[in-house]
């Protein structure tokens, strides 16, 4: 009598045939997959550690990890960590506390803002030797797409070499604005155009080093005269012309492949009609960046600690709203033990789907 073999129910035709992929989402917990899109300070994971200003953090910031913070993590372990110039003191020091958060459960991404010019948390400080790119604006005028390139890539090695894994850079912004205090020279130019090319020279170098970059602030803060840092701020200009400005760079920046695109906590109120920071605003994020833009990467915000937003809302709701919004990380939120649970609170209470936590921890987990 003939025989016929089944595998897993099929007629057997010689092939093998490959089991399901197995989704690494399905095997996490709701706490592990909230604190996987909160990238922190250190000085976030110890509850002893208070801090009312920025001073506060440069005399006393973290440079190693503690007991405390390890248990704090075993309970939220958080998804990245955010070393600023306080927690950088030496090429010894650096690399033993990057290899000290890697070895966290989960192996937490490690980021900096390293543009070059004044935003340089590693090479501004003269213990590591580091050349200096001078600003993006003066490097762009001088030597081009391929003197960008070639600074990119010498500062993704020496992040890689530290142990970054992120490095939350290039500018995208356009330089419009004469009044902008933030931004200025660290944008490439006042041209989209020009700044487009430098976007993607940058992030070719990046690439190169094996650093995965972030283009910011989207929608583009060049064109306001506000600080984020402190305050409420604004661009005036409707969709169209942004459009012909402020979203060209991000466009090419999308083009080129950038994994990651940071949020602006910039109103658009000829855009969404209202005064909603761009961070926490649907249209702008969901409308513009992943409909109109094509985006599938991971939106992350800028520092959730940042006045734009603490004037505003309380950490929970901020959080909340971020997420609601389509935001895929949550960076540098100072309570971030409260705002952990009270995402977990919006999901079981139904008011987040538990699917939309899922979406942005696999668009994470694809950075790895």
């Amino acid at each position: 009598m003939a025989c016929i073999l089944l595998v897993c129910g099929c007629r057997h035709t010689g092939k093998t045939v490959s089991p399901a992929p197995v989704d690494p989402v399905d095997s996490m917990s709701l706490r592990e997959k909230v604190c996987a899109m909160f990238w922190v300070r250190p000085e976030a994971l110890d509850p002893t550690f208070t801090w009312l200003s920025n001073d506060d953090l440069v005399a006393n910031g973290l440079i190693e990890l503690t007991d405390t913070m390890r248990a704090v993590d075993a309970g939220y372990p958080v998804g990245g960590i955010v070393l600023f110039a306080h927690n950088i003191h030496s090429p010894e020091q650096l690399k033993a506390f990057t290899d000290s958060l890697h070895a966290l459960p989960g192996s937490p991404f490690v980021c900096v803002d390293e543009e070059g010019g004044r935003v340089a948390r590693v090479a501004n400080n003269p213990a590591f030797g580091l050349p200096h790119t001078g600003t993006m604006e003066h490097l762009a005028a001088k030597k081009g797409a391929s003197g960008v390139r070639e600074a990119a890539a010498t500062i993704g090695n020496y992040l890689k070499e530290y142990g970054f894994d992120i490095d939350f850079a290039p500018v995208a912004d356009v330089n419009t604005n004469p009044s902008n205090i933030v931004i200025g020279p660290r944008a490439f130019s006042s041209r989209p155009d020009v700044a487009a090319t430098m976007v993607m020279a940058y992030l070719e170098g990046l690439q190169k080093a094996g650093i995965k970059g972030c283009v910011k602030h989207f929608p583009g803060h060049g064109d306001t005269s506000a600080d984020t840092h402190f305050g409420y701020a604004v661009s005036r200009k409707n969709l169209d012309q942004l459009r012909q400005c402020e979203l060209i760079p991000f466009r090419e920046g999308i083009r080129a492949g950038a994994p990651m695109v940071m949020t602006a906590h910039i109103s658009l109120p000829s855009v969404t009609g209202s005064d909603i920071p761009s961070t926490l605003s649907p249209e702008v994020l969901q409308g513009i960046l992943r409909e109109e833009m094509g985006f599938e990467g991971v939106i992350v915000t800028d520092a959730m600690e940042m006045g734009a937003i603490t004037r505003q809302y309380s950490t929970a709701e901020a959080c909340v709203l971020a997420v609601k919004a389509g935001v895929d990380v949550l960076l540098c939120v100072k309570d971030y033990r409260a705002a952990v649970d009270a995402i977990e609170a919006a999901v079981l209470n139904g008011d987040i789907p538990e699917t939309r936590i899922d979406q942005s921890v696999r668009r994470i987990l694809a950075l790895r």
